[in-house]
C-alpha cells in the first residue's frame, strides 16, 4: 500500500516496513552469526510471518467466488416522474463497483459450475451509496427467509465427508416445491454464462420507487448485456473447469485492460403502487416475475465498467454490498426476502470484516459522513464530539422543517408464522412451465434433460430420484418423462460398465 508523499509506483524507491521504516534485508533474517539462531528482535522478520498468517480474511458465506470492476452509471432516459432519487435524474453520472459470483462454490471453485451468479452494484451517489444485490437469474429458489440457511447448507458440502452431494440438493429442491421456476433456469442453457460481459444482471427482487410528490411504485431491475446473451453447454463447462478455474474472472479482467468495456443497459419494470394488491401473481414472491406483457420494459441508462481493480483484496474482496443501502426516493418492499436481506447483509459484513467496515475506502460513500459511530475495531475515521443526539454542543442535525419520508405501506393481523396470501394465478409450477413449453425451443428442452439428467445420475439415491421425476412431472408430465428416462438410461450404463469392469 502507499504511504503519505510516497510515490504510487510500488517498483521503485526505499523498501520499509510497515511503519515506514527502511528495511535492512529483504533476504537474511537476524541471527546470532552465520551459523546461529534467529533473534525475537527481528522486528521485520516477526511482521513479514505475523501478516501471513492474518491476510485471509473470512469467505463469504454464499457468494465466495467471483470477482469485480469499476465503472460508471450513465442515465439516458427520464424517469424523474417514478422516483427523485438523485442517481436516476437525467444526465446524471455516478461512479460505482460491481461484483460478480457464483453462489455455492468455495473461494477458488470454479467459476464454470451450474450456479447462478451474483450480480451486485454499489454506485457512490451524491446522497449516500445505493447497493442491489441481484442474481442473473430474475427469480430465485425459496421465497421465506426462515429457509435460507437451509438453503445455502445443501448446497454446499457434507458435513461427515467435505464433499458436494447432488443427493443433498435435490433433496431440498424436491421437499421445496416453490424451487421449480428457478431450478428449471438453472436447468435450463443460462445455468453457465459463457461470461459475466454476456449475462443479464436481475434485482429479481421487488424495490420501490418514490418520485418527488411521495408518490410510490413498485419496480425491478433488468441489467441487460450489450454484449448480448451468450451461454455454455454442460460438455464446455465441464472442460473449462480442467482448462481455466478462473475463465470467467481472466475473461473480464483481460477484456477490460485490452478496452474492451462491458456495458449493460438498466431498464426497469414499473409498477402502480395500487396494482399490487390485485395482481395475477404475488408480486413480492421472489420466485416469481412479471410478465412484460403486464409491465414492459423501461429504459433507464447504462452500466459501463471500465477500470480492473489495483488490488484485489482491498477492492474485490471486501467490496461489501448490502441492499438497505437506499438513499432518498429508494427502497425496500414487503418482499420477505429482501426485507430479511436487508438485515442480513450487513451483518455479514461485520462479521466478516468488523464493525467498521463502511471505511474501508471501496464500501466508503463519497458524499460527507456526519454520524454518531464511533469506536470500535479498526476504526480509522476520527469521530468528532458530540457522539450522542440530543445534544446541545452542536454536531451534525436534521434540519428543521425536513421531512424525508421512509417507503411505507399498510399492514395489518395477527402476528403468525404463514405463507404469502395467494394472487389469482399463483402456483409453483405456472411460470416454469410457461419457460418451458413456451419460451424454449426444441433444442433447448432437449438440453434441459440432458442437464437435469446428468445431475441426477451423479450420486442421488433412489428415493430422491423418484421425488425429482414428480417434481418435473409437475410441470409437464411429457418433461417429467423424458427426465426419469434419460437418467434410468444413464445409470444403467453406469452399472453396466461397473459389472464389466
Amino acid at each position: 500500500m502507499t504511504r503519505p508523499g510516497n510515490s504510487n509506483d510500488l517498483t521503485t524507491g526505499v523498501a520499509t516496513d510497515d511503519a515506514g521504516i527502511p528495511v535492512q534485508s529483504q533476504e537474511f533474517s537476524m541471527t546470532v552469526g552465520p551459523g546461529g539462531p534467529i533473534l525475537l528482535q527481528d522486528h521485520y522478520l516477526i511482521e513479514q510471518m505475523a501478516n501471513f498468517n492474518r491476510e485471509r480474511i473470512p469467505e463469504r458465506q454464499p457468494h465466495a467466488k467471483g470477482s469485480g470492476a469499476f465503472g460508471t452509471f450513465e442515465v439516458t432516459q427520464d424517469v424523474s416522474a417514478f422516483t427523485k432519487a438523485v442517481v436516476f435524474q437525467p444526465g446524471e453520472v455516478t461512479e460505482g463497483v460491481i461484483r460478480f459470483s457464483t453462489v455455492a462454490g468455495e473461494r477458488g471453485s470454479p467459476d464454470t459450475w451450474r450456479d447462478p451468479r451474483g450480480w451486485s452494484l454499489k454506485l457512490y451517489t451524491r446522497e449516500g451509496n445505493w447497493d442491489m444485490v441481484g442474481n442473473n437469474t430474475p427469480v430465485f429458489f425459496i421465497r421465506d427467509p426462515m429457509k435460507f440457511q437451509n438453503f445455502i447448507r445443501s448446497q454446499k458440502r457434507r458435513a461427515d465427508n467435505g464433499l458436494r452431494d447432488h443427493d443433498m440438493q435435490w433433496d431440498f429442491w424436491t421437499l421445496s416445491p416453490e424451487s421449480k421456476h428457478q431450478v428449471t433456469w438453472l436447468m435450463g442453457d443460462r445455468g453457465v454464462p459463457e461470461t459475466w460481459r454476456h449475462m443479464n444482471g436481475y434485482s429479481s427482487h421487488t424495490y420501490m420507487w418514490i418520485n418527488a410528490a411521495g408518490e410510490e411504485f413498485w419496480v425491478k431491475y433488468h441489467f441487460i448485456s450489450d454484449q448480448g446473451v451468450q451461454t455454455m453447454t454442460q460438455d464446455r463447462a465441464d472442460e473449462m473447469c480442467g482448462i481455466d478455474n478462473d475463465y470467467h474472472r481472466r475473461d473480464l479482467f483481460d477484456s477490460i485492460a485490452g478496452g474492451d468495456f462491458p456495458s449493460w443497459t438498466l431498464k426497469v419494470q414499473i409498477m402502480p403502487f395500487e396494482d399490487a394488491k390485485t395482481y395475477r401473481f404475488n408480486p413480492f414472491d421472489l420466485t416469481k416475475v412479471w410478465p412484460h406483457s403486464d409491465y414492459p420494459l423501461q429504459e433507464v441508462g447504462r452500466l459501463t465498467l471500465n477500470r480492473n481493480p489495483v488490488d484485489f483484496h482491498t477492492e474485490i474482496e471486501q467490496v461489501a454490498f448490502e441492499p438497505n443501502n437506499q438513499p432518498p426516493g429508494l427502497g425496500l418492499s414487503p418482499d420477505r426476502m429482501l426485507l430479511a436481506r436487508g438485515f442480513s447483509y450487513a451483518d455479514a459484513h461485520r462479521a466478516r470484516l468488523g464493525v467498521n467496515y463502511k471505511q474501508i475506502p471501496v464500501n466508503a460513500p463519497k458524499n460527507p459522513v456526519n454520524s454518531q459511530t464511533h469506536a470500535g475495531a479498526m476504526r480509522v475515521v476520527n469521530a468528532v464530539d458530540p457522539v450522542y443526539v440530543p445534544n446541545s454542543k452542536g454536531g451534525a442535525q436534521v434540519p428543521q422543517g425536513h421531512v424525508n419520508q421512509p417507503p411505507t405501506w399498510y399492514a395489518d393481523g395477527d402476528i403468525q408464522r404463514a405463507a404469502y396470501v395467494q394472487h389469482p394465478e399463483d402456483s409453483d409450477e405456472g411460470q416454469a412451465r410457461t419457460l418451458m413449453m413456451e419460451v424454449w425451443d426444441d433444442d433447448a428442452r432437449d438440453r434441459f434433460v440432458t442437464n437435469v439428467s446428468g445431475h441426477l445420475a451423479g450420486g442421488v439415491g433412489e428415493d430422491v430420484l423418484v421425488r425429482a421425476f414428480d417434481y418435473w412431472r409437475s410441470i409437464d408430465q411429457g418433461m417429467g418423462d423424458r427426465v426419469e428416462q434419460a437418467t434410468r438410461e444413464l445409470l444403467g450404463q453406469e452399472t453396466r460398465q461397473l459389472a464389466q469392469s
